[in-house]
């Protein structure tokens, strides 16, 4: 099962179960959904940054010298949102991250096939250690798993560790968690919740619809 996988965290509690209800309200108008995904993004956020280096430094208080951490400044951070839905992440993990790098990955699903289709690719980056890269891929929604595959995919082409590269989403399926766990065991997978099933067109159930459609308004 889905939630056995030791890489899934399901992040949970009050703020996190007050946003997931406002955005799956079929009443929650586009400003109420926005500021709860924002909301919600960030905890989740917060979650998946726990596996980033720190090194000690110190630093001098109006008070006293005193030795501390921070984050290790000798890695590449990377932010890679897939469009569109996933750019809700994005305000939110600039706020976080300053220091990141934004690479955004375009993909839309066939919704016969429900395989995506690539029309945009912004990671065509040289990679020199790969092991000092951490990568955060962002998409709202984990259905069938397809998307975030390929976006997997294309970093551990560059020599990036699984281990490195954690997928951050609001809702998921099962399917689409075993899916990727299935072809890369040894990411990290952080949700908010793991819904019921998906329906015959792919979507998760119960769910929130189309994230897309309904964060950026273009519900018909």
């Amino acid at each position: 099962m889905a939630n056995e996988n030791n890489n899934l965290k399901v992040i949970s509690n009050p703020i996190v179960n007050q946003s997931l209800c406002t955005i799956r309200n079929k009443d929650t108008d586009t400003q109420g959904v926005r500021l709860a995904a924002r909301k919600l993004t960030r905890i989740l956020l917060y979650e998946a940054t726990k596996n980033l280096p720190q090194k000690k430094v110190e630093i001098e208080t109006p008070i006293a010298k005193f030795r501390t951490q921070t984050t290790d400044d000798d890695i590449t951070i990377v932010i890679s949102p897939i469009l569109r839905a996933g750019l809700i992440f994005t305000d939110e993990a600039v706020d976080i991250l300053p220091q990141a790098t934004i690479r955004h990955i375009g993909m839309y699903r066939d919704e016969k096939t429900l395989k995506p289709v690539w029309y945009y690719n912004k990671v065509p980056m040289p990679v020199d250690n790969p092991k000092k890269y951490y990568v955060y891929i962002t998409d709202p929604m984990l259905a069938t798993g397809n998307s975030l595959k390929e976006a997997i995919r294309l970093y551990v082409s560059k020599g990036i560790p699984q281990e490195n590269i954690c997928c951050v989403c609001m809702i998921s399926a099962p399917q689409g968690i075993n899916a990727v766990f299935e072809e890369f065991p040894d990411v990290t997978i952080i949700v908010a919740a793991v819904d019921s099933h998906l329906n015959e067109r792919g979507y998760i159930v119960p769910g929130m619809g189309d994230a897309g459609d309904r964060i950026f308004n273009t519900v018909v």
